[in-house]
């Protein structure tokens, strides 16, 4: 354990006595494990078994970033995030997960790319690990070699935000996606410190451990 002074979260899984499969789905499960917690405690807890995801802050040189408006129907709403996508391709290291989220999401490409926040959305109910990536030197995409967006992807909205409607919109509660408020505060307070506690973009990433069946 690193001994800088800061918090660390102590990975380490307690021993599961068995598990139960309760569904199988298209892009994730969800199971049951009995945990061993110790002193004769064995507790049942159910949760979703995730690939894990990555989100792409992409910062252009007027201090925009570049969301996209998409249609969520677990909450039945439209909303602003950045580009974003599952870590379900085989052997893809998430900074190419990103760059290919980017690239068909966004119509963009990048050449600097940095580790801006990871986070677990629910780590009591889910395994999912999310990692967001701060990109810069931005480049768009010509026309002719732009990805063919289809399912929720294929009407939603891309717009440049300033950073600071981004945060604002945040405070105001007109923004809920937690990519783009973890993203957005993040990247809002690393650009206060002049970017200092930017991380490479393979810098160590604590997640849970693979759970979910990859490339279904």
């Amino acid at each position: 354990m690193a001994d800088d002074g800061l918090l660390h979260d102590v990975p380490g899984q307690r021993p599961v006595v068995a598990t139960h499969e309760r569904f199988v789905g298209k892009v994730w499960d969800i199971s049951s494990d009995e945990v061993d917690l110790g002193q004769g405690r064995v507790v049942t807890r159910d949760y979703l078994k995730h690939t894990g995801a990555v989100a792409i802050m992409a910062l252009n040189e007027a201090g925009e970033v570049y969301l996209v408006r998409q249609y969520r129907h677990p909450i039945g709403a439209e909303c602003w995030e950045p580009p974003a996508g599952l870590l379900d391709a085989p052997g893809e290291a998430p900074v190419e997960a990103a760059k290919r989220e980017l690239f068909e999401e966004a119509d963009l490409t990048a050449a600097t790319w940095h580790t801006l926040v990871d986070y677990h959305p629910s780590g009591g109910g889910t395994s999912e690990s999310v990692r967001v990536f701060l990109a810069r030197d931005l480049a768009e995409v010509p026309d002719a070699e732009r990805h063919a967006r289809e399912d929720e992807e294929l009407d939603m909205e891309g717009r440049w935000v300033p950073l600071e409607t981004l945060v604002a919109s945040i405070y105001a509660g007109g923004v809920h996606s937690s990519s783009a408020v973890a993203g957005g505060l993040a990247l809002h307070a690393a650009l206060l410190q002049d970017l200092a506690p930017l991380r490479p973009a393979d810098a160590p990433w604590m997640r849970a451990p693979e759970h979910t069946r990859l490339a279904r």
